[in-house]
């Protein structure tokens, strides 16, 4: 996207749509709702259960909400697996992967992004807006690690989604062989430090958005001066 137009869709974004960490029960709620929408009606993934989907890693989880703010309705929904201690497995992808995958990342500080989705039904959104939504959970993903202090990611990614996030600059690893977990999935990671400073010089827009202009995220020479 043109810097021009990516700016115009940045404007339609901030008017139109709300990033939202989940704080409530409620909003947590929302997400579940949301993820039966997109996970069971659309695309049969999971069978869910009275028009909700939970997921056992929930409650470990920092949920992320995309939300209209003209309907009040919830359009996309994200989350990330936290560190913890007292799950022999603690991130979802363990249970589909090899453990050579996530044998190198340092199991306090990394987060597994997982249950993102989008609905389809994006009424009352410009075209432009929702154009940017992808970017507006991602923005709500730096937020929750740098909050987390987290280091690392890793995920299952859609090839499609892969080639979609490197269209703006944002970058993950695939390591090892596909697998066959709600379709075709690619195991993936990251060092964020590293996926972020790759943002900032290829697409500084980009950058600037997901990160709120660095308020989200220092990187470690910012924050090495900003301490010294």
């Amino acid at each position: 996207m043109p810097q021009p137009a990516f700016q115009d869709a940045i404007a339609a974004a901030s008017d139109e749509l709300e990033v939202e960490l989940a704080v409530s029960p409620e909003q947590i709620q929302e997400a579940q709702r949301l993820r039966y929408r997109v996970y069971c009606e659309e695309r049969g993934f999971e069978p869910g259960a009275d028009g909700m989907e939970c997921c056992p890693y929930d409650p470990y989880a920092s949920h992320v909400l995309v939300r209209s703010r003209i309907t009040g309705r919830v359009l996309g929904t994200v989350r990330v697996v936290l560190p913890n201690a007292d799950q022999p497995e603690p991130y979802p992808m363990a249970h589909v992967c090899e453990p050579w995958v996530l044998d190198p990342l340092p199991a306090s500080a990394t987060g597994e992004i997982s249950r993102f989705a989008l609905t389809r039904d994006r009424e009352g959104v410009s075209p432009a807006a929702a154009a940017l939504m992808r970017l507006c959970l991602m923005r709500g993903i730096v937020e929750v690690s740098g909050r987390a202090r987290l280091t690392h990611w890793c995920a299952m990614m859609e090839q499609s989604l892969i080639r979609l996030l490197r269209a703006t600059a944002i970058h993950f690893e695939p390591v090892g062989p596909t697998v066959q977990h709600h379709g075709t999935r690619q195991p993936a990671v990251g060092a964020i430090d590293t996926v972020l400073s790759r943002i900032r010089r290829e697409q500084p827009i980009v950058w600037s958005f997901i990160t709120a202009d660095g308020a989200f995220w220092q990187d470690e020479a910012e924050a090495a001066y900003s301490v010294g």
